[in-house]
């Protein structure tokens, strides 16, 4: 049913109901210093078929990734998605679904739930995993928490490699530094990995978590298993962080590594890049660690028939009531995207998703040859494998190079010279299964303007 706005009959009524004169007096309570004063610079109202006309219009200034060539990705990933996933995400039970405290009337959402936790486990390779979180960033910035709330020795420290995305090091940064802890930045060496002798010197001051990048934000991989060495030595958790999880259809699973927390982004599993979200983070950890970590936890039960049913579990009431006690402040999730990932993950199965990372690296290896042929480009950390995004070093300015393939419609990449990284002349080139030759081609003819 389409938006009604009130009329100025039904506003009478309502107010009369409720025995209030105006509007205005439902405002009272807010001081007139803090009132704007006046009414609000905006539009007068249009037609419905005015308006559906002028929305249009302005949608169409927007281009989206199947309108162009794109080499997209830093965080946000194009890859195919079963058109059944959309479809089913349309059903009213799945997106008016909320959070499901009474599991006699939410078995649906919990069991959901409890599928997606269970497929994330096995694909990160970790013991545990909670029922989603808002974003990468927030679920990095939450795995330094909980660190800080497991330490047992040390300095109240969390060091964070410099090579994670940008997004995920600002976030956390504040959610540290919030707490009265301290935020430490690990440089990244030439290779576009951790600095792991930076690391290790940084370590003597003591730490409660180390955050390492698996990929990368370069699309690089850290070394988890010497990070897992050097955070035994001096008593840190270890963090593996990520943003492309397709990446663990094809490389080893965090958890193999003996990582403590893995906190990532999950939307490239099933979630379209839509301009930049709905995000889906996603939070593991070790059985040993479970009461510490934030956010929901479905399990599965049996009822006085014994039938199978499903709960929320180990969840403290703090969590919802009382939260300045909260182990987290995480209550709400994105349900609705993880019921997206978990269609995507159930349709594609082990093998399907392996064929979606074997894919995407193929094609970003056969992009990477194909510019690093031009003249004057070359690959910004050359000693350094990749998952489905890497480096390029450009002769001029990256940004420079972005803004005139704009016009064009061609999306070459990210000009890292956006971020706090000292790499003016660094484009992030992204590439996916969805990437075609004729892509690669255009993306070559663009860049060789700037031969």
């Amino acid at each position: 049913m389409r938006y009604i706005p009130h009329t100025e009959a039904d506003r009478a009524t309502m107010l009369e109901a409720i025995g209030v004169a105006s509007l205005d007096e439902l405002f009272t309570t807010i001081p007139a210093a803090l009132q704007l004063g006046r009414a609000l610079d905006v539009p007068e109202g249009l037609p419905e078929f005015d308006l559906k006309r002028h929305l249009q219009g302005l949608a169409e200034k927007n281009v989206s990734m199947g309108r162009s060539t794109s080499f997209l990705g830093g965080g946000v990933y194009r890859h195919f998605a079963p058109c059944v996933v959309s479809q089913l995400l349309l059903r009213g039970e799945l997106y008016t679904a909320y959070t499901p405290y009474q599991p006699e009337v939410a078995q649906g959402t919990l069991q959901i739930v409890f599928e997606f936790q269970t497929l994330i486990s096995e694909l990160l390779g970790m013991d545990v995993v909670n029922a989603s979180m808002y974003d990468g960033a927030t679920s990095v910035a939450e795995a330094g928490l909980m660190a800080l709330r497991c330490q047992k020795r040390g300095a109240a420290r969390v060091l964070v490699s410099k090579a994670i995305h940008p997004h995920y090091r600002e976030t956390t940064r504040l959610f540290i530094e919030s707490m009265g802890a301290e935020y430490v930045e690990i440089p990244f060496d030439v290779r576009g990995v951790t600095d792991m002798a930076a690391l290790e010197t940084e370590l003597v001051g003591g730490a409660a978590a180390v955050c390492l990048g698996y990929p990368t934000f370069f699309g690089t991989l850290d070394d988890l298993a010497r990070g897992r060495e050097l955070c035994d030595t001096h008593g840190a958790m270890l963090v593996a962080t990520f943003s492309e999880a397709v990446a663990f259809g094809l490389i080893e699973p965090p958890g193999s590594f003996g990582v403590d927390i893995v906190a990532g982004e999950a939307q490239s599993l099933g979630v379209p890049a839509s301009n930049g979200g709905p995000h889906l983070g996603v939070f593991g950890t070790r059985d040993s660690l479970v009461r510490a970590m934030p956010g929901r936890l479905a399990g599965e039960t049996l009822d006085v028939h014994g039938n199978r049913g499903f709960v929320l579990t180990l969840a403290t009431r703090e969590q919802h009531i009382r939260r300045e006690k909260a182990t987290s402040n995480i209550c709400t999730n994105v349900a609705l995207m993880a019921t997206a990932s978990t269609i995507a993950m159930t349709l594609l199965g082990p093998a399907g998703l392996a064929t979606v990372a074997e894919a995407s690296h193929l094609r970003t290896e056969e992009t990477k040859a194909a510019v690093t042929a031009l003249p004057g480009f070359s690959l910004y950390f050359d000693d350094s494998p990749t998952f489905n995004e890497f480096v390029l070093k450009t002769p001029i300015a990256a940004q420079t190079i972005v803004d005139a393939l704009a016009a064009e419609r061609i999306a070459p990449g990210i000009a890292l010279s956006q971020f706090d990284l000292g790499m003016d002349n660094a484009l992030l080139v992204t590439a996916t299964e969805l990437t075609t030759g004729a892509d690669i081609a255009t993306l070559v003819a663009g860049l060789k303007r700037y031969c």
